[in-house]
């Protein structure tokens, strides 16, 4: 039987993160960075399960998502604390060095503990995330975010009912989904609706949408990287489409690009199997 278990993790400033292990802690240890104003269960289970076959998985609630503290109007933060914080997990959970798993804003946190704590990195894995800021001069102009998907978060956070809060973001991963992979309303819905039991409100989080962006303008330090890095290519996603992966990939000596056919910046079911095939492909070949 998959051991899981749940903790809490105090961190900066206040803030304590729900952290939930599954696996054996004999195995490598493998840290999931979930994206931005995102609970740690936006990790399918069934990608954790099929993950914790090789590793001792972790994942965790960002501040201000999930059971972690929310407290962004009394005690603002920058992004770049939330790196932090996936520093301060592996330190509670005693663990000296991890794979680390990245997605969306998560890549990029992942980019800049690449930067910051390489000694920690086991390897690495980013998909649907950009370069962080700072490339080198000249760099080819990449493509923004679809702008339906714009228009759609100038309504993140606004109030809604329980009802109305669901139809919204069932409509959002429907967009991030892309138009490849089959999209089931239902399986997003069972999923959201377990999310909203776990933090205990319906309430849709945008703390990070409001924290301060500096610091991150770090992109050529990348070319310095030495940690074993997969980028993967989600070839329909709607926030950071191509070629941004393949640029990220150029940025870092250590990166191997590969595409997933039909992957958006959703994780539905039909992605799990090739996500997790490419991820442990990747961290077993750098124990």
């Amino acid at each position: 039987m998959t051991r899981v278990r749940e903790t809490c993790v105090d961190v900066a400033d206040g803030y304590r993160l729900w952290v939930e292990t599954t696996g054996d802690p004999a195995r490598p240890a493998l840290l999931l960075v979930m994206g931005a104003n995102s609970s740690g269960l936006g990790w399918p289970d069934d990608l954790v399960e099929r993950l914790s076959q090789h590793h001792w998985v972790i994942r965790y609630d960002h501040r201000d998502t999930g059971r972690s503290t929310h407290a962004f109007h009394d005690r603002p933060y920058p992004i770049r604390a939330l790196a932090d914080d996936a520093m301060a997990v592996l330190d509670a959970l005693r663990i000296s060095r991890a794979h680390v798993v990245g997605m969306s804003m998560g890549g990029t946190l992942v980019q800049l503990l690449l930067l910051d704590h390489p000694g920690r990195l086991l390897s690495a894995t980013v998909f649907g995330s950009a370069l962080i800021g700072g490339g080198e001069p000249g760099a080819e102009e990449l493509p923004g975010p679809d702008p339906r998907l714009l228009e759609l978060w100038e309504e993140l956070g606004q109030e809604r009912d329980e009802e109305a809060e669901l139809k919204w973001r069932i409509r959002h991963w429907r967009m991030l989904n892309g138009d490849v992979l089959p999209f089931d309303p239902e399986e997003f819905a069972a999923l959201e609706r377990r999310i909203a039991a776990h933090s205990g409100t319906w309430h849709s989080p945008a703390a990070h949408a409001l924290a301060d962006q500096s610091g991150m303008e770090r992109g050529a330090e990348l070319a310095q990287v030495s940690v074993p890095t997969l980028v993967i290519d989600a070839p329909e996603d709607p926030i950071t489409p191509p070629p941004h992966a393949a640029h990220l990939a150029r940025a870092i000596p250590t990166a191997t690009l590969v595409t997933i056919p039909g992957l958006g910046h959703a994780l539905p079911r039909t992605a799990v199997a090739p996500l997790a095939t490419a991820i442990t492909a990747h961290t077993r070949q750098h124990p």
